[in-house]
């Protein structure tokens, strides 16, 4: 008999109307109309799958906004590469067990999460929607899932943390200690329990699509964004309006320990500039000032890996950064069994996850949790926290659904055997 579908357009608008994880002063922050409700329903009726996301989102958003997401370093080797890796794997089913018991359940660094994927960081996600990371942190605490605070957000930490307790924050570390020290001090003010820290981006990306596609740091009010504002009235007037309206100008608000620059500054790259100095001297500092959970985020190399668990590390990310960082990285699906075999820490990966099935292949080869970024931030896009309440349900129930037809009760049943290498003339 097939399993019964879930309506998932149905439960993100439930879930979105309950709001229950978010505080009164929250909850005023942000309004959604009986117009809104009832436009992003009948929009999610139309998303089956995360990718669906992508197009709609291209349609709301300025193309320079828009490019800023989507787009990837250079000649979009790694990017494509994340793609391809998926396909170059099958599964191997088994029959006639008894699946009626299955559980998504994903046990990371001594917590149970509810799935085995979370929401990656995300920088500027309160550009392309509306409070975009309260949106996120919203929906993954009801879903009682991981979200990942980006370093270059426009909501403050403290404020994210106070919606959301149980949120991660993503570190681009200062170029001296005292900035480092000062900044790992306000993550523990602001009760984040897991730091993570990125390694690789030791210097600033190729900006060739950025070029491309417009999109400028600082950004300047001019002709063209008054256009684009013209041109994409529902982003216009319901996201960047509306911020400008009842918040002020976006400012980068935790780069560092003090509030950063506004988007529009001229200095705003000094910000995110000195990080080449970043070294294993930095996180063994790191290590020793900080109590929580250790992670960090742009592992591919095994000996890497091996050299963090040294350090006391309790997990890393591998990553590629989803192909926006070096191009030409491999994806961190290829070297998942090699660092999962080298070292005992928990090992994560991102970069590319689209599908159930994606998730359910890192898991065969060794990781024990996934995170997902862009299509979290275009379904926010799409439809505020409806958006990503719908985009966490999909992803779930593809999760449940192939575990049922894998024959599978467990997620520690995914192992190797599930999985058969393919033929390069079957990919």
């Amino acid at each position: 008999m097939p399993e019964p579908t879930v309506n998932v357009s149905e439960r993100g608008t439930r879930a979105s109307e309950r709001r229950d994880a978010s505080s009164p002063r929250e909850r005023a922050s942000m309004p959604i109309t009986a117009l809104e409700r009832w436009w992003f329903a009948r929009r999610l009726r139309r998303i089956l799958c995360l990718a669906d996301f992508e197009p709609v989102a291209k349609r709301l958003l300025p193309k320079p906004i828009f490019g800023y997401v989507a787009g990837a370093a250079e000649t979009n080797a790694s990017y494509d590469d994340n793609f391809r890796t998926f396909a170059e794997y099958g599964f191997v089913h088994r029959s006639l067990v008894d699946v009626s018991r299955r559980s998504t359940a994903a046990r990371l660094m001594g917590r149970e999460y509810a799935q085995p994927f979370g929401i990656a960081p995300m920088g500027v996600s309160a550009l392309t929607g509306y409070r975009g990371d309260l949106r996120l942190a919203n929906a993954a605490g009801r879903a009682g899932i991981p979200m990942v605070i980006s370093a270059s957000g426009l909501i403050a930490m403290e404020t994210i943390a106070a919606a959301n307790p149980d949120v991660w924050y993503q570190a681009y570390m200062p170029p001296d200690a005292a900035g480092i020290r000062a900044l790992v001090d306000r993550v523990a003010r602001a009760g984040i329990q897991t730091l993570v820290v990125t390694v690789d981006s030791a210097v600033v990306p190729s900006r060739e699509n950025n070029v491309r596609t417009g999109y400028r740091t600082p950004i300047r009010p001019d002709l063209k964004l008054a256009w684009q504002g013209v041109t994409h009235p529902e982003w216009a007037l319901l996201t960047f309006l509306r911020t400008i309206r009842r918040h002020g100008m976006p400012h980068f608000e935790h780069v560092g320990a003090e509030r950063g620059v506004a988007l529009v500054a001229k200095n705003v790259e000094r910000d995110f500039s000195g990080r080449e100095h970043l070294s294993w001297a930095d996180i063994a500092r790191i290590r020793e000032q900080w109590a929580g959970k250790l992670v960090l985020k742009g592992i591919l190399a095994v000996e890497d890996a091996v050299r963090a668990e040294s350090l006391g590390v309790d997990g890393v990310i591998l990553s590629n950064h989803g192909g926006r960082q070096l191009d030409g990285d491999v994806s961190p699906l290829r070297v998942l069994p090699a660092v999962v075999a080298a070292v005992s820490i928990d090992v994560m990966i991102d970069s590319g996850f689209r599908r159930g099935s994606d998730v359910l292949k890192a898991l065969a080869l060794g990781a024990k949790f996934v995170f997902v970024g862009r299509p979290f931030n275009y379904a926010a896009a799409v439809a505020g926290e409806a958006g990503v309440d719908h985009a966490i349900a999909i992803l779930e129930s593809e999760v449940r659904r192939n575990m049922g037809m894998l024959g599978i009760n467990a997620l520690t049943e995914m192992t190797p055997a599930r999985l058969l290498p393919l033929p390069s003339g079957t990919r």
